[in-house]
């Protein structure tokens, strides 16, 4: 399975292009892990993806697209489901590695561009973005679908958990609701099955922030073609 090449001095971003938020922040996703805990990271899974896992949710092989430190990867892998998570944050890898080991829970972990999840050369029948989808900008967006697509058969199912416009102290990146349904909308080989309000949780906000949860299937392409 091709990998992202590892990150240098020279090119703190392993060859890749710099994310907008990269860009916008001056620096890496690595970065966010080195001087402790990044915002976003728990120390546990997500209250809304535990949910999800207790209502049996995930089946099949599974793809966690910036997984960061695993926690949601291992609580899926630890239901016995072959689970893949990625990142481009090396030292956030990592960690992910070494709590399974920790923990004797087997899941992979591989240092993958979610804008180019083709080269993982795999298939997954469902997915789980918790906290990606909303740090991209409009353009991204449209590379993301695509390679969400490129790694995924219809009837596969996604997960995306994402900060909302809506509420108090919202988190940073706030997505509206049409910003989610233009994503994938018609054309884009997936359709939206529900989005709910959900909370996100992070490291300065005691409940959680305002957030979405949608579920979103794969449509065969003659049903993408038909609906566009």
């Amino acid at each position: 399975m091709p990998e992202q090449p590892a990150p240098s001095a020279d090119d703190p971003f392993g060859g890749r292009t710099p994310t907008s938020h990269e860009r916008m922040a001056g620096r890496p996703w690595d970065a966010s892990y080195h001087d402790g805990p990044a915002p976003w990271d728990l120390g546990v899974p997500q209250p809304a993806v535990e949910r999800v896992v207790a209502a049996g949710g995930f089946a099949g092989t599974v793809l966690d697209a910036g997984c960061g430190t695993g926690e949601n990867t291992l609580l899926i892998a630890a239901q016995g489901l072959p689970v893949l998570g990625v990142d481009v944050a090396e030292t956030a890898l990592a960690t992910a590695r070494a709590t399974a080991d920790e923990r004797g829970i087997e899941a992979e972990f591989a240092t993958v561009d979610a804008l180019h999840l083709e080269r993982l050369e795999r298939r997954f029948d469902t997915v789980l973005d918790s906290g990606l989808f909303h740090t991209l900008d409009s353009g991204e967006r449209s590379e993301y679908v695509a390679s969400l697509a490129a790694v995924t058969e219809p009837g596969a199912v996604l997960y995306v958990l994402c900060f909302s416009d809506t509420g108090p102290e919202p988190g940073p990146h706030p997505v509206p609701r049409h910003e989610l349904t233009a994503a994938f909308g018609p054309g884009t080989g997936w359709r939206i099955e529900s989005i709910a309000p959900e909370r996100v949780g992070t490291r300065f906000h005691d409940n959680g922030a305002p957030g979405w949860l949608a579920t979103i299937e794969r449509i065969p392409a003659a049903s993408s073609d038909h609906e566009s």
